[in-house]
């Protein structure tokens, strides 16, 4: 589990890029608070802060041409089985989102992928 640093999102290839999707649609649902030790540091922040997050990898998804389900743009919304947010505090978008995506993670987000045998530019 992990949140791939944001300015990587539009070189990751179609795989990881979807499972951005999905481990972003775990996370808001119950795994919200659910201790991990490569995301906890996003409990530190609002859930909103993570639907930030989450928009820009749909965004990028739609860049690309594929399909998400438009209930995941709605910041309220935690998935089928998890109940909504009933109030959410809107925040104004940082850059980055999540202060602990700094050039250090950058560095190791890149690692990580050349493991996998995945350059990026």
């Amino acid at each position: 589990m992990r949140l791939w640093h944001e300015d990587m999102l539009m070189e990751l290839p179609r795989q990881q890029l979807l499972g951005q999707h999905r481990e972003c649609c775990a996370l808001r649902g119950f795994g919200w608070n659910k201790k991990h030790a490569t995301v906890n540091y996003i409990f530190n922040y609002s859930p909103y802060k993570l639907y930030q997050y989450h928009m820009k990898v749909i965004k990028e998804m739609q860049r690309r041409g594929y399909k998400n389900d438009p209930l995941w743009e709605n910041a309220t919304y935690r998935g089928k089985q998890c109940p909504p947010y009933e109030e959410v505090v809107i925040e104004k978008a940082s850059s980055p989102i999540y202060l602990e995506h700094d050039d250090a993670y950058m560095k190791e987000c890149l690692n990580n992928l050349a493991e996998k045998g995945i350059h990026l530019n």
